[in-house]
């Protein structure tokens, strides 16, 4: 069977451009004589539309897409994720559920039976699972259809499984010839090592070709990277589509070429991720602009960077705030950095407003040192200053802290973490650096001495971040080992950390749960983000 993959960016809620995405992929399947046509995973109405799904009207709009879709589609069958109201006396409001469309006609339903209720997802939430699912004849064959968390469930390759029930062997048993799922898996690092793994044992198991087709873009603080795939039925790869872009992918069950899956590095990877997520966040919030400050620094670089090749450098404007305390040499940074991004680049002292403000103070703070409150001071004018040109020029105010940054606090409420979205709040500090090192490869984006000279905030003078915090290869190895792994204080220092300082990370993490509560959303990238997927309470006495 010839079969088209189609992996298309959906937009939540976004019925009529979703649809028009999809019947466009259909028609160009009709055009290479695709016999099939599989998109992803709710891809009428997009992923995840958390509590949207307890609306009525949402679902109701859903369907009527749905019935709509069937009408102005092609020659070929489609299968197509979207959001069905769940019709019983009983349960969520909703199933989340594939559709098979022929000759202008919903002939065939099929609901997902796996609810992933952990990290990122709370499907259990909002959709009642399958109680059966058998296989549906797509022109004579037998065809088992399985939604994203369906095919999670593989005793060989998970160590943690969190279901008793494997529909997709199910489907296999029950006589299906062709297997496919429609996802919506957000992408980290090594996600897609992961899919091949399990897809590569479940066809081979199975002992049936499988079609997985996945979504792409943007949504919140998810991107979904694509990447749909096919195996046959020995678990060789056969197809592979493109990473981070949409792509209509063709393929035959009958003849196959094995071929090797995506070979870009870490760094790539994450760039086009980030890229992704920052384009689709601002377009699908109604953005066409961003405003970054820029320090000089090495976050706020990286950040530019990544917002210039995803809106384009005439959308993109960078703000330098000098104060007192700010080194010529940072100065000069920024403004190369904004000359090699070919980006706007204006300076606003704040030095005057400052010693202003200190001044309004003095009497409150009389005889009382300077110390941190100057410090936020500081940065609370920068955040007032990029805020005020975000609501002056309709642009989106992008934060540049990292993720080392946020998981000890070192940030500020209310000012440098203003903003609509903080771009690089899932990498640590270290991976900052290697992403700035990948974007020079070719030519000097990032200035070098951005990257070599010692971090720091230059609030106060002669300030370096080592003056507080432990250097950055070990703060991110108890970071990793505690927020990303579980482990616990007394693991880590086994591994070899000073049993002091992991004491005083693991003290900063849960006392700056406050701030990272109040704090912009951020694109998710490894495996465990500060977000949606990690819920600790502000108000506890657990450490």
């Amino acid at each position: 069977m010839k079969i088209a993959i189609a992996q298309v960016n959906a937009t939540v809620g976004d019925f009529d451009g979703n649809s028009d995405k999809i019947a466009e992929a259909w028609r160009r399947a009709d055009e290479a004589d695709a016999a099939l046509i599989v998109l992803p995973e709710l891809a009428l109405c997009g992923y995840p539309p958390r509590d949207l799904l307890a609306k009525p009207a949402f679902l109701r709009r859903n369907r009527e897409a749905l019935d709509a879709l069937a009408k102005r589609g092609g020659r070929a069958v489609a299968v197509v994720g979207f959001a069905a109201a769940n019709e019983t006396d009983s349960g969520r409001p909703a199933r989340n559920a594939a559709a098979v469309l022929h000759n202008g006609q919903v002939t065939a339903v099929r609901h997902k039976t796996l609810l992933p209720t952990y990290d990122v997802f709370d499907e259990d939430r909002y959709f009642e699972p399958a109680t059966d699912n058998t296989p549906v004849e797509i022109h004579g064959t037998k065809v088992g259809i399985t939604i994203c968390e369906d095919i999670w469930n593989d005793e060989v390759f998970l160590n943690d499984r969190r279901y008793d029930r494997r529909p997709a062997e199910k489907l296999a048993a029950d006589g299906a010839e062709l297997l496919l799922n429609l996802s919506a898996s957000p992408w980290c690092l090594g996600k897609e090592h992961s899919r091949h793994v399990l897809l590569s044992q479940l066809s081979a198991k199975c002992g049936c070709p499988l079609v997985y087709c996945n979504l792409v873009g943007g949504n919140d603080e998810l991107v979904f990277d694509g990447g749909s795939q096919f195996y046959n039925g020995h678990g060789v790869l056969g197809a592979s589509g493109a990473m981070f872009a949409e792509d209509l992918l063709l393929i035959d069950t009958e003849t196959i070429e094995p071929k090797l899956g995506d070979t870009s590095d870490d760094d790539e990877k994450i760039f086009r991720a980030l890229s992704l997520g920052v384009r689709d966040y601002l377009h699908k919030c109604g953005f066409a602009s961003a405003v970054i400050g820029l320090s000089g620094g090495i976050d706020s670089a990286v950040t530019a960077a990544v917002a210039v090749d995803a809106l384009g450098p005439e959308n993109v404007r960078g703000v330098a705030m000098p104060s007192q305390y700010s080194s010529q040499g940072s100065l000069d940074d920024a403004e190369a950095l904004a000359g090699a991004l070919g980006i706007r680049h204006d300076v606003v002292p704040i030095e005057p407003v400052f010693e202003s403000l200190k001044a309004q103070l003095g009497s409150l703070f009389e005889g009382l040192d300077d110390d941190t409150t100057e410090e936020n001071m500081q940065a609370r004018i920068r955040g007032n200053i990029l805020m005020s040109m975000s609501n002056k020029f309709g642009s989106l105010l992008l934060t540049t802290g990292n993720k080392s940054e946020l998981a000890v606090g070192y940030c500020t409420l209310y000012g440098d973490m203003c903003g609509g979205l903080a771009v690089i709040s899932d990498l640590p500090k270290l991976r900052v650096y290697s992403l700035a090192r990948w974007m020079n490869r070719d030519r000097e984006i990032i200035p070098e001495s951005t990257i070599t000279k010692p971090p720091s905030a230059e609030l106060r003078p002669d300030q370096l971040d080592q003056d507080s915090l432990p250097p950055y290869d070990v703060l991110d190895a108890i970071l990793e080992a505690y927020i990303v792994d579980g482990s616990d204080s007394e693991a880590i220092v086994a591994s070899g950390h000073d049993a002091a300082t992991v004491e005083r990370i693991i003290r900063l993490i849960n006392l700056n749960e406050y701030k990272r509560r109040q704090a912009a959303p951020g694109i998710k990238v490894t495996s465990k983000a500060f977000g949606v997927g990690r819920r600790i309470p502000v108000a506890k006495r657990f450490s």
